[in-house]
This record gives structure tokens, sequence and C-alpha cells, in this order.
């Protein structure tokens, strides 16, 4: 897969705060969704496969080793959302409640 996020690969996505990188991730995953609700597999499948690149890179993130079970399962069920059976019975609404709330705390620790 070609790498999207070159400027951030290269360190600038470990200058972020986690509620950031989350927060960002989040956005992918939403494009993903309205993507998908419009009817346009293509643009739904380029957004998914950058916010697997975002959370790969936060993955790979030293600061976030605390984190890492969290976000290797998140990743996992985000595939087998968009990309599989949806076992884990996830939704558009769970998705987008659960990446809101990064959006929020992040927006919080700036006041």
């Amino acid at each position: 897969m070609k790498c999207q996020h070159k400027n951030l690969a290269k360190g600038r996505w470990n200058k972020l705060c986690f509620a950031s990188q989350m927060a960002n991730i989040g956005s992918e995953v939403i494009r993903t969704i309205n993507w998908r609700q419009k009817g346009n597999p293509k643009y739904s499948q380029l957004a998914f496969f950058r916010a697997l690149e975002l959370l790969d890179l936060t993955i790979s993130d030293k600061k976030n080793i605390s984190r890492l079970k969290e976000l290797v399962r998140l990743r996992e069920v985000l595939a087998d959302y968009f990309s599989f059976d949806n076992i884990y019975k996830s939704s558009d609404q769970k998705w987008q409640n659960y990446f809101m709330a990064f959006n929020f705390l992040y927006w919080n620790q700036k006041v």
C-alpha cells in the first residue's frame, strides 16, 4: 500500500498528542462511513486505508506503548467492520461515538 501521509510518517505524527492522533484517525473513519453511505466504495476504501495508516503510525509511536493492546484491538475491530464479517457487531454510530470522544478530549486539553 502506498504511503499517503509521508510527512507524518517521517516523525511529525509522533509529535502529536494521543488525543490528536486518535481524533485524526477518527476523521478518516468518519470519511469512510460517509463515502460508504453515499454509495462510493472506492473513496470509502481509500479513506479506510488512510485510517489504517494513521493507526499503524499511532501503534508504532513509542509514547503509546501503554495503549498498545487497545490500539491493536482497535485495528482488528475496524478491519472486521469495514472489510470482513463484522463479528464484533460494530455500527456506524458506535464508531462515530468512539472517535467523537477523542475530539472532545483533544479540544478540552487545548482550553
